[in-house]
């Protein structure tokens, strides 16, 4: 009798016709790790591979089952688990706790020093233009949120396009 692991990895390495092999060769059909919805496979007369829907080009070390996407610098690369590829890193950099308290620093220190200003010298409520203060502080919030959101996209290389391409095109078929 089957555990249950072994038929869910029987299951999922189901492909269509093609299955996905345990480990990573240049001969399986993969997903992609960027796009998230295309296959990449073999690249013929190259020891690459790339992918079907986002087209990105990938360089593959069968001996570290490791993917590398050297059109960036420094590349990302992903390790093969036997079901998926692993969240992507940043070959040769860490990227820790610093950052990211950094990041949270960059959002939340311009915002909070707008809303303490605020606070403390509110505007005259009989103003015109007594809601300024408080459109500004929410500005400042979601421009500082969209400038650490735009790096993480640009570092990871998440293809916003492509979500996006195939969101609408699942509804479009619906």
């Amino acid at each position: 009798m089957d555990k249950p692991s072994s038929i869910l990895r029987k299951n999922f390495l189901k492909s269509g016709s093609k299955r996905l092999a345990s480990s990573v060769d240049y001969h399986g059909v993969y997903p992609c790790p960027v796009c998230r919805v295309g296959k990449i496979s073999h690249m013929p007369m190259m020891e690459a591979m790339s992918c079907d829907f986002c087209q990105q080009i990938f360089t593959v070390n069968v001996e570290q089952q490791q993917l590398k996407m050297p059109a960036r610098q420094p590349p990302l690369v992903w390790r093969w688990n036997g079901f998926s590829w692993t969240e992507a890193h940043l070959e040769g950099m860490e990227l820790g706790w610093g950052y990211v308290c950094a990041a949270i620093a960059f959002i939340l220190l311009p915002t909070t020093i707008i809303g303490v200003v605020v606070y403390n010298f509110p505007p005259v409520p009989d103003a015109p233009l007594s809601w300024v203060p408080y459109i500004w502080m929410v500005l400042t919030f979601l421009c500082h949120f969209v400038i650490i959101a735009w790096l993480f996209i640009e570092i990871y290389q998440i293809p916003v396009r492509a979500y996006l391409q195939a969101v609408r095109d699942r509804f479009w078929l619906w």
